[in-house]
């Protein structure tokens, strides 16, 4: 009996060495017009909640929610923009669902 054998070599996948990093999208919070609240009311929910927010900005914004339908009024990671928008939506403020940028 004549036993033959053959030989074959397994090549073990290689690991890449690169490493990718995705960055986290951000998220833009939309505040839409509505004819039920006050330009005042919009722009004092718009300093309270809003980082950094300054009396200037928050009436240009309320401008614009009134004439243009809508403000993107902060940008900015998921989990920081569900903040915003719960706590704006939560004072009666009319919310666009959240978009990443």
């Amino acid at each position: 009996m004549i036993a033959i054998i053959l030989a074959t070599s397994i090549i073990a996948p290689t690991k890449s060495k690169q490493i990718v990093r995705k960055k986290y999208p951000n998220f833009k919070v939309i505040v839409l017009d509505d004819d039920f609240n006050t330009f005042e009311h919009v722009c004092n929910c718009l300093i309270q909640y809003i980082p950094n927010m300054s009396s200037d900005r928050a009436w240009e914004l309320t401008n614009q929610v009134h004439f243009e339908g809508q403000a993107l009024v902060w940008t900015g990671p998921l989990e920081q923009a569900e903040l915003y928008h719960q706590q704006l939506r939560r004072e009666g403020l009319t919310m666009a669902p959240l978009e990443k940028v």
